[in-house]
């Protein structure tokens, strides 16, 4: 009778030990997510455990059993850790989806009345680095224990993927889990991610390029999927990184999110102002408010200590000023950028510039930026517990 209570006390030992394993996916405790069963420690000190997995082939399997391992091994008393592997039944899938997402039909989570804050990066034109800053930028405050989210919906000319590191040496992007009717996104860097680039097929992709060639309705039907069947959780933090222009993704998000607050990228010469200004005005023509500018390939440190201002200066002054007018409220320059070597070569690896090499001048003015948002807090909790607006 006392070795039975003394093996049954092991096995709820080994439990509550395993609910320090999280799920890389969900990024929630196991337990809680019901992938735990039967849980027996033979006399000998010998724990046998069941782990059920989402759905067969899950791409954080190894990751999960090996932490399994580990967390049960601490427990003193246990000698030997076996891991019985299996799939969730379809009745046990549905349950973890009405767990995670709630009872009634499917909602947009990220709307008016969210506690996330929204931010959709735009520009007036391609090539400005608009993927690579807002990629940055999440890394950046994921770093500072942020949950955040970033929605690839530059569905055009998608990059996200491979900023992030999320591609294989073929170049194909990491497939998102289903679960059911639920997407769970890869995770890179703390930072949950989506694009269309994880959805195409590898054969297309290499017999076009992994183009995409969408008319607007496919388009806005797409990103309202990303918006409502892909599973975040619970976010503090949601970025968007919208294609360059004001064309049909811009009015889509205008529509879909009237909440998000807008943040436009420019580089200094005075032609892609101009147009990083447009991109700015449309957003307060759908009703979003522009939060600020950033400006970069601001100049260029030469090795001798002076800077060359190799795509001119005070664009991103003069945009901020012109929409600060124009929407009644200051829109402040929140950072220029220096040209980085450090900044394109992390691009071009998956590697960001921010974790890489943090003294890098353009990580620096990034997780600057970084900061300043992280003290705004949560959206409408922010404000009721009067935190910094800035």
């Amino acid at each position: 009778m006392t070795v039975a209570v003394a093996a049954d006390a092991l096995a709820e030992a080994v439990r509550g030990a395993l609910g320090r394993v999280i799920d890389p996916e969900i990024r929630k405790p196991i337990t809680e997510l019901d992938m735990v069963g039967a849980i027996e420690v033979s006399d000998a000190g010998h724990a046998s455990i069941g782990l059920k997995l989402t759905i067969v082939g899950c791409p954080a399997a190894d990751t999960i059993e090996r932490d399994v391992r580990n967390a049960a091994a601490t427990v003193p008393g246990v000698e030997a850790v076996l891991v019985d592997v299996s799939v969730m039944s379809k009745e046990e899938r549905a349950a973890l989806t009405l767990k995670l997402r709630g009872p009634g039909q499917r909602v947009m989570p990220f709307g008016p009345g969210s506690l996330t804050r929204v931010y959709a990066v735009t520009s007036g034109k391609g090539g400005v680095g608009k993927s690579t800053l807002t990629a940055n930028l999440a890394v950046a405050l994921a770093d500072r224990g942020l949950s955040v989210g970033l929605i690839d919906a530059d569905v055009y000319g998608f990059s996200i993927p491979g900023i992030l590191g999320l591609v294989d040496d073929a170049g194909v992007a990491a497939r998102p889990t289903r679960v059911d009717d639920m997407i769970l996104p890869p995770v890179a860097f703390g930072v949950k991610v989506i694009s269309i680039g994880m959805f195409i097929d590898p054969d297309q992709a290499s017999s076009t390029g992994g183009a995409v060639a969408w008319r607007g309705p496919m388009l806005h039907r797409t990103i309202n999927q990303f918006l409502t069947d892909v599973y975040f959780g619970d976010l503090d933090v949601l970025l968007l990184d919208l294609p360059p222009g004001t064309g049909d993704i811009a009015i889509s998000i205008g529509q879909l999110l009237p909440n998000a607050e807008v943040i436009v990228l420019t580089t200094p010469q005075a032609a892609a102002a101009d147009v990083a200004e447009r991109s700015g005005l449309v957003a307060m023509q759908t009703g979003q408010h522009v939060y600020g500018v950033i400006e970069n390939m601001a100049g260029f440190a030469a090795p001798d200590g002076t800077v060359l201002d190799i795509f001119g200066a005070g664009g991103g002054t003069d945009v901020a000023s012109r929409l600060s007018a124009r929407q009644g409220s200051e829109v402040p320059l929140l950072a220029s950028v220096p040209i980085s070597l450090g900044l394109r070569t992390g691009g071009d690896v998956g590697a960001p510039v921010v974790l890489a090499d943090p003294a890098d001048p353009a990580s620096v003015a990034i997780r600057a930026v970084a900061d300043r948002m992280a003290r705004r807090g949560r959206d409408l909790a922010g404000r009721k517990l009067g935190l910094s607006p800035v």
